[in-house]
């Protein structure tokens, strides 16, 4: 239950890093993506998770969407809008007749309905209170109208409310339905889920009575009547399986782009893409835990990614396709301060910080180790890791740390296990990744200490009060002038408290496809734009 402008976002940035894979049917109706691991929960007042976005994105709608040439707001349920002078109402107009999957109409009922779910106990919906905490209520003016009123300055007011995942009430507020609301999704979106094989696949029809099969500028997107969702992570069994002509679609990495895309059905069959959009950039990281006793300590966390070697990583697997990430905010966005260089990978001096920091190898093993809370403790830390995929970078981190003293150990951890292990805040260090969210930023979701509450998006518990103070006073600011220099400074400050090990951000978007592929161009501005694809 993300806003739309983010869920679109969250779901490119989620294919780019995993690829999609299927076997296809070569008629023309069926196309198959791979998302990379299986949804924690079909829940969409729960889920947090980029693998249940991607499946939600297909099954719902929101008020109105982005265009991706523009990034402008354009009509979706909602046909109309008005923003007060003053920026505090915001009132949309539905279209008439759009109907639910199971046949109820959307009506406004079900928009109010939508907001207040989020801050209903029952449901827990942690991950996007920071979105809508500043909405004061939402009004039903009549079946088809329905007004959104904040209580307080915050420059996504209006984005967030337009991009609200809108919800039937007569389904979601139903305790008899309850039990069904984690493998049975009920939504208005161009596509209906039909089948849910665990740990195998899901799948979604083309949804005939969409709205948009009714409006001129949607007519071209969502054509290809089924679709189906595999949850598979690793790169070379797609490849493959691409090569067969198995799958249509796949969105490559680096190496792959560059190793494994070699040969006669690269250039017979397979059309290999490099291009370049304005669509967010995520990243790759390890998260420290700040509770943990060793990792609390800024000059270990920051010694740890002086032990980190990208360069030998950007050459040995990006292919120098990528760049070095500096912090929370992708390099190539506005709000990335240019003050903030890459830490770079130097081992003798992680060694000289750690023994300033009281770090000595006392017994000879050598692993470092340091008396605290009264206990010998050696400078051990494990990250989990919830693909294979990613293990190799982990591994090169392991054997040079090991030079120094520390020991890093590597734990794979199966997806739903990872999910809930986070949310108890029950690790010492883990390996994730985030989307690139949108294009204007607003940290509060990961970043701010009140965001480390329960499952929130702050798992690994930061908190500095200055970053806190700043974004507050950013998400005050309607003009992106006024907010550029507090969150240059948020990206300064959490940078320099070391809370992940940033990877890279992507610099092109990298993918294959089969000849079956029909795509209107390479890319649009802010997305490659698969909706828009047809098979032949």
């Amino acid at each position: 239950m993300v806003a739309q402008g983010l869920r679109t976002f969250l779901v490119i940035a989620l294919i780019a890093l995993v690829g999609c894979q299927g076997k296809s049917k070569k008629s023309g109706s069926t196309i198959y993506y791979n998302i990379g691991g299986e949804p924690t929960t079909l829940n969409p007042m729960t889920a947090s998770d980029g693998y249940t976005q991607a499946v939600h994105a297909y099954l719902f709608d929101s008020l109105l969407d982005r265009d991706l040439d523009t990034y402008e707001w354009k009509p979706a349920l909602a046909t109309e809008w008005k923003i007060s002078e003053d920026k505090r109402t915001f009132d949309f107009k539905l279209r008439e007749g759009v109907k639910f999957h199971d046949g109820k109409e959307v009506t406004a009922e079900d928009v109010k309905y939508s907001y207040d779910v989020i801050f209903t106990e029952d449901f827990k919906a942690v991950q996007l209170r920071s979105f809508y905490e500043a909405v004061k209520e939402v009004q039903v003016l009549d079946k088809y109208n329905v007004r959104f009123i904040v209580k307080d300055d915050y420059f996504q007011n209006f984005d967030v409310c337009a991009g609200i995942t809108v919800l039937p009430k007569h389904f979601y507020s139903n305790p008899e339905n309850k039990k069904e609301f984690g493998r049975k999704v009920v939504g208005s979106g161009p596509y209906m889920f039909t089948k849910y094989d665990k740990g195998q696949k899901i799948i979604l029809v083309q949804n005939p009575d969409w709205w948009g099969r009714k409006v001129e500028t949607e007519k071209n997107s969502h054509t290809i009547p089924k679709i189906v969702l595999r949850f598979v992570s690793e790169e070379n069994v797609s490849l493959e399986l691409l090569k067969k002509g198995d799958i249509d679609f796949l969105a490559l990495r680096p190496e792959g782009f560059v190793k494994k895309t070699v040969g006669k059905i690269w250039d017979e069959k397979i059309v290999k893409v490099k291009t370049e959009n304005k669509s967010p950039k995520g990243y790759n990281f390890i998260g420290w835990n700040f509770k943990h006793p060793i990792l609390k300590d800024r000059e270990v966390r920051k010694a740890l990614y002086m032990l980190f070697n990208r360069p030998l990583m950007l050459d040995k697997f990006e292919y120098n396709l990528s760049e070095y990430a500096t912090g929370p905010i992708y390099v190539q966005s506005d709000y990335a301060s240019p003050n903030v260089r890459p830490v770079e990978f130097n081992p003798n001096e992680a060694l000289k910080i750690l023994r300033q920091a009281g770090w000595k190898d006392t017994d000879k093993d050598g692993l470092l180790d340091k008396v605290i809370n009264g206990k010998k403790t050696p400078l051990s830390i494990t990250i989990l890791e919830p693909t294979q995929e990613m293990a190799k970078y982990l591994t090169i981190f392991k054997e040079d740390a090991s030079k120094v003293g520390v020991e890093i150990n590597i734990k794979n951890i199966e997806w739903n296990s990872f999910v809930k292990l986070l949310d108890e805040k029950n690790f010492e260090a883990v390996r994730l990744a985030w989307g690139g969210g949108g294009v204007d930023w607003d940290p509060k979701q990961i970043w701010h200490t009140s965001s480390s509450k329960g499952a929130g998006s702050n798992f690994i518990q930061y908190s500095n009060q200055e970053v806190d103070r700043l974004i507050d006073e950013a998400r005050k600011l309607y003009e992106k002038e006024q907010r550029l220099p507090l969150l240059r400074k948020v990206h300064e400050l959490i940078s320099a408290d070391y809370p992940y090990v940033w990877w890279f951000n992507s610099k092109y978007t990298l993918y294959g496809h089969t000849k079956r592929v029909v795509k209107p161009k390479d890319t649009f501005t802010y997305g490659i734009g698969q909706q828009y694809w047809k098979l032949q």
